[in-house]
């Protein structure tokens, strides 16, 4: 996944945001808002389920009833990088890696109240691995508290194993006793627990719980099997490091199912708690539960015999077995004898000694005669090798025995089994056997055992058999006449075979002898004369001695260079020696904790497993045969402080099932720092004049070739602290950030910059336009950080150098103009009011406040405040509703330094009165007070603003005209001078018959240039036009006498008025035109032969021409000879000429 810039951005302004809230929060004396979240490291198994607790207090649930919560993680390979998995508010939240895991509800937030919630994966990830974030969703305005908090969870590999030593059948009868083991391990490198159970399932049911040992090996018994706990007869045993051996006395009919064991692993979290982190179970063991035969009364006694072979050859081996039965009979003593052909053979007493009949006694010293109760019930007698003596009738013979009160037996009635007879053979043959009397053997190894033979001529097989140093022997495997090979009952899981690799050897071989492997030997070799038919038996014995794997192998750590410092190799060796099981070795280091972090696994099938981030950790693995060692070299390239800690190498093998591990000793890896070397070299003084700008320098040395950068900060010696000190003013930390002291003032922050040039390097702060207030000990302070191989920063102790400060200022001189102008201008016109230093001092560090003040020409005593600009540049209008209009119009203006002008825009007639601007200079203290130098203000500025005068003049011409109805009469309203160049007016044409009659409307057009015809007069009578800007013509189209009359026009002015909109300025008339209109035929038309006609339509031709002349050079003059343009009727088009 990408980060991009803008995430990267907001991750930093998130962190500025919790860091000014901590600040916050810590400096009101406590947190209101909490968030927690379950304590880690959470230690927990590949593909288990994860959960963790989080939750708030301190905040009121949102209008829903809860509160909204988030969870993040970032993973070792990435620590600085966040990722969104899940909220309870947002479904878009979590990036696409964990988008489908949360959609399939594979990972979930369930909330258990308004304020708490549990997150779950249900099957847990190796990249899952990381610290959590558990974050509350906060919708107010305000922050006051912790908002989140941090779980780390680290996965490990699954390594319980359980397995059961139990065959997967078994059948008793009702009252005996049952004995289960299982064996359960884990090769977890954390401290864990085991708890380890016994379950039956009957049938298809849910199985029940028999016993159970649990972390702190306390017994508990299932439900149904409580009363029988308690009365002794079940019994849970931790047999050793990893066996578990379950008994069950007097079984019932109940009892019967499908037996099973199983174990979980346990881990405690920091918060003391024990979670579950692993469960597996074992294979199941069919049980069968026979009902016994019921005896008549308490004394009855019922003696049964079984010879599962009762016709043998001699040398083959012959069992008989015998079995009392009796009401109560676990408080009964009873003794047992074996007869044949009425002779005892063998006797066991009531407290179990065995009596051997004379004719048996050697062949019982022997090993050839076997007999015991192997139950509450049962006894058994083997003879092996069998001869033809030993062939006959057998019987089983028992004796009530009941104690006396001196502790002696006395014998009650015999009670005899049914007979049983035994046919033996015989055979002849010179079959021997031999083996080696004793063999060592390495735990682990291979055990092969030979056997050698001689003297036979039929077809052989093999019977080996093992026994512990005092315990009869019992059968491993066997390898017939055939060559087929067959496991004995209960080695089933033995990983043994028989082999016979020549005619005369039978060989032996366990893949892996561990120490239960160690005993006698017995190779028992038959020759078979024919199918059935064995001809003899011979034995032969061997001692196996096996070495425990801690006896001969070992595991040690050496180090190379392991006090190294920063940015040296390291190599550690972990030496295995003589260990040639297949292995799981494991680096681990403790850093400072009881609890070592794993650094990797590698695994016996050559796979390996690196935990967290251990990119700088390498394996190199070197095979020493001659030295019979293995050396895995764990390197540290460039070794930093992060690698220092305790380092150990462990190997585990699995042995039975079961694991062992060997570990190394502890072996301390120390880094070391390089000491610094930094140097600072600063000026001891400076002297500079105010306004000047200055640089403090602080330059830099030091020899180091460790890749550096540089913090400094700048300190100014506090003066309003009576013991002394220094106050930060700006600091620029190791990644070039810039920070100022919060206090300092936004004006004062402008003036200050820290730069580095790359000479030594070299650290500057520059003052620009230096005030008097800069003066005093600056000092400068260095932190050197250096990057470690990990990658990770570190600071060095602080080195400083002091410079003192002179700051030299000239004298204050502040004086204004004192010129009394009076201004007069046209409303609507711009004003700028000038306000001018005539003479001041000269200096960037002194500042100006200025005060422009306004009084009304009929109130000259009242200054009202209009506009004011502070000497920090604050510009402000005071509230004041008399001039509130005028403010939103002024301009503070400053064409030159020395300037603080005043523009009042498109004046108005209520602007008329009185200005002064006033001038006050402010200069910082030593102690960053504003301090008043002087003031000073200008003679009152008189302003005057005028509206538009009247100048509008008509032309006021009479005229008389005669025509006839075929001709148009037009109407002429001639403007000669208008007040304003933005004027508008409204023309109204008025006729009456004669002077003796009131005027009529007959026409108007409006400013609007809407056109109203009176009288029920039409566009088809009355024709209007505007042919010149200053021209307006109503043409009457073919005129009737009844038109006949007097005309004139009635211009009124209206002119725009800043204050009070459209004004009318003015109304005036026009001349009158009389108007006489005839009809066509009383006209009389003009004679061409008469002179006097002739004469007359000369001269007003001649007139007509100068007139037409006239007006063509009045039009010229009125247009300066320009280019006339497209004329239009429409007013707003011909804006009139103002009054020259």
């Amino acid at each position: 996944m990408r980060c991009s810039p803008r995430s990267l951005w907001g991750q930093t302004l998130r962190c500025l945001c919790l860091t000014l809230l901590f600040d916050c929060v810590l400096g009101s004396g406590g947190y209101i808002v909490v968030t927690e979240a379950q304590a880690g490291p959470l230690y927990r198994v590949e593909g288990s389920e994860l959960s963790i607790s989080c939750s708030v207090t301190g905040l009121p649930p949102l209008p829903d009833g809860r509160n909204d919560f988030e969870f993040r993680v970032k993973k070792p390979a990435k620590p600085d990088f966040e990722l969104n998995i899940i909220s309870t508010n947002d479904e878009y939240f979590p990036f696409s890696l964990y988008g489908d895991r949360v959609r399939s509800g594979e990972i979930a937030v369930i909330h258990k109240d308004p304020n708490s919630v549990v997150f779950k994966i249900l099957h847990l990830q190796k990249a899952d691995e990381g610290e959590y974030d558990c974050s509350v969703v906060n919708t107010r305005s305000t922050y006051n508290g912790i908002y989140s908090a941090l779980t780390t969870v680290k996965v490990i590999d699954n390594s319980l194993s359980i397995s059961s030593s139990s065959p997967a059948s078994m059948a008793q009868t009702e009252g005996d006793s049952l004995e289960l083991t299982c064996e359960a391990s884990t090769n977890t490198i954390q401290h864990t627990h085991l708890s380890v159970g016994f379950f039956l399932r009957e049938n298809t049911k849910n199985a029940s719980l028999v016993m159970s040992m649990d972390k702190d090996f306390v017994l508990i018994p299932g439900q149904d099997f409580e009363q029988r706990y308690k009365s002794g007869l079940i019994r849970l045993d931790k047999i050793g490091q990893v066996t578990y051996r379950l008994k069950i006395s007097q079984l019932k009919l109940s009892d019967q199912g499908a037996l099973y064991c199983e174990a979980q692993e346990w881990i405690q979290d920091p918060d003391q708690t024990w979670y579950s982190i692993a469960t597996k179970a074992s294979t199941e063991t069919s049980l069968t539960v026979k009902a016994k035969e019921i005896l008549l009364d308490s004394e009855s006694l019922a003696v049964t015999m079984s010879i599962p072979h009762s016709t043998l050859q001699e040398g083959q081996r012959l069992s008989v077995s015998c079995a009392v039965d009796s009401q109560n009979l676990k408080q009964k003593f009873f003794s047992l004898a074996w007869l044949r052909g009425g002779v005892e053979l063998a006797r066991v007493g009531p407290t179990g000694v065995l009596t051997v009949g004379p004719d048996y006694s050697s062949r019982e010293r022997e090993g050839e005669l076997r007999a015991g109760r192997i139950g509450d019930r049962d006894y058994s007698l083997i003879l092996q090798p069998v001869r033809t003596s030993d062939q006959g009738e057998f019987v089983c013979r028992a004796w009530p025995e009941e104690r006396s009160s001196t502790g002696d037996f006395i014998q009650g009635a015999a009670q005899d089994s049914k007979p049983h007879a035994v046919n033996i053979a015989l055979t002849e043959s010179g079959l021997s056997v031999e083996m080696a009397s004793s063999v060592n053997v390495n735990e682990g190894d291979k055990l092969v055992l030979s056997c050698r033979v001689s003297g036979a001529t039929g077809q052989l097989s093999v019977i080996w058999q093992r026994a512990a140093q005092s315990a009869p022997f019992s059968s491993l495997v066997s390898l017939d006449e055939d060559g087929v090979m067959a496991k004995a009952e209960g080695s089933a899981d033995v990983r043994v075979k028989a082999l016979r690799p020549a005619s005369d050897l039978f060989t032996l071989e366990l893949e892996e002898a561990t120490q239960a492997a160690a005993g006698r030997y017995q190779c028992e070799v038959s020759e078979w004369k024919t199918t059935n038919n064995k001809a003899s038996s011979q034995v032969a014995t061997s001692s196996v001695i096996v070495t425990p794997l801690d006896k001969f192998a070992s595991v040690s750590v050496i180090g190379r260079n392991h006090i190294a410092s920063e940015g040296d190799k390291v190599e550690l060796i972990c030496r295995v020696r003589r260990l040639k099981l297949p292995r799981t070795l494991t680096w681990s280091v403790r850093r400072g904790s009881p609890t070592p972090d794993n650094i990797l696994t590698l695994y016996s099938n050559g796979a390996i497993s690196w935990f967290g981030d251990q990119h700088r950790y390498q394996l190199e693995i070197v095979n020493k045969n001659q030295q019979d060692e293995m050396w895995y070299h764990l390197i540290i390239s460039s070794a930093s402080k992060k690698d220092a800690g305790s380092y150990k190498c462990s190997a585990s093998v699995v042995l039975d099932k079961a694991p062992k591990k060997l570990s190394s000793s502890e072996l301390a890896v120390n880094v070391v720092r390089p000491a610094s070397d930094l140097t600072l070299t600063a000026a001891p003084s400076i002297r500079a004049n105010i306004n000047a700008d200055i640089e403090l320098k602080c330059s830099v040395s030091s020899n180091s070739l460790v890749l550096s950068r540089y913090a400094v900060t700048w300190f100014l010696e506090d003066t309003s602290n009576k013991t002394g000190g220094h106050k930060m003013i700006v600091k620029s930390d190791q990644n070039a950030f810039v920070t100022f002291e919060p206090d300092l003032e936004l004006n004062q922050r402008k003036r200050l910059s820290v730069s580095r040039r790359a000479e030594g390097p070299e650290f500057v702060l520059s003052i620009r336009n230096t005030r008097s207030s800069d003066r005093g000990v600056y000092m400068c302070e260095v932190v050197q950080w250096q990057q470690d191989p990990s990658r990770e920063w570190h600071q060095l102790p602080p080195v400083s150098k002091s410079t003192q400060l002179s700051v030299i200022e000239p004298a204050s001189d502040l004086h204004l103009n004192t010129t009394t102008p009076v201004l007069t201008v046209e409303e609507g016109d711009d004003v700028e009011l000038e306000c001018n230093l005539v003479s001041a001092v000269d200096s960037p560090s002194v500042f100006y406040k200025v005060i422009w003040l306004y009084s009304e020409a009929n109130e000259p005593i009242r200054q009202v405040p209009l506009v004011e600009l502070d000497h920090t540049g604050l510009l402000s209008y005071p509230v004041d509703e008399a001039v509130r209009a005028l403010q939103g119009r002024l301009r503070l203006l400053r064409p030159a330094q020395t300037s603080f002008n005043l523009g009042i825009h498109k004046a108005h007639e209520q602007d008329s009165g009185t200005y002064i601007c006033r001038v006050e200079q402010y200069q910082l203290d030593r102690d960053g007070q504003w301090q008043q130098k002087a003031s000073d203000e200008t003679s009152p500025m008189t302003l005057n603003v005028t509206v538009t005068e009247r100048s509008l003049l008509i032309e006021k011409i009479d005229k008389e005209f005669n025509i006839s109805t075929s001709q148009s009469l037009t109407l002429p309203c001639h403007i000669m001078t208008q007040s304003s160049p933005l004027s508008q007016f409204q023309i109204t044409w008025f006729w009456r018959k004669d002077t003796n009659s009131e005027p009529r409307p007959l026409f108007t057009s409006y400013r609007n240039s809407t056109l109203h015809y009176w009288f029920g007069k039409s566009d088809e009578q009355l024709r209007f036009g505007h042919p010149l800007t200053n021209l307006f013509n109503l043409t009457i189209v073919k005129p009737s006498p009844a038109d006949s009359g007097e005309y004139f026009c009635e211009v009124e002015e209206w002119a725009p008025s800043l204050s009070n909109g459209w004004r009318k300025v003015a109304v005036e008339k026009s001349g009158s035109l009389t108007a006489s209109v005839q009809d066509e035929g009383g006209i009389s038309e003009p004679v061409c032969d008469s002179p006097t006609w002739i004469g007359a339509f000369f001269g007003v031709t001649v007139l007509s021409l100068l007139v037409i002349l006239l007006l063509v050079l009045r039009m010229c003059r009125g247009n300066n000879s320009a280019k006339k343009k497209e004329e239009s009727l429409w007013t707003e088009n011909h804006q009139l000429n103002p009054k020259n």
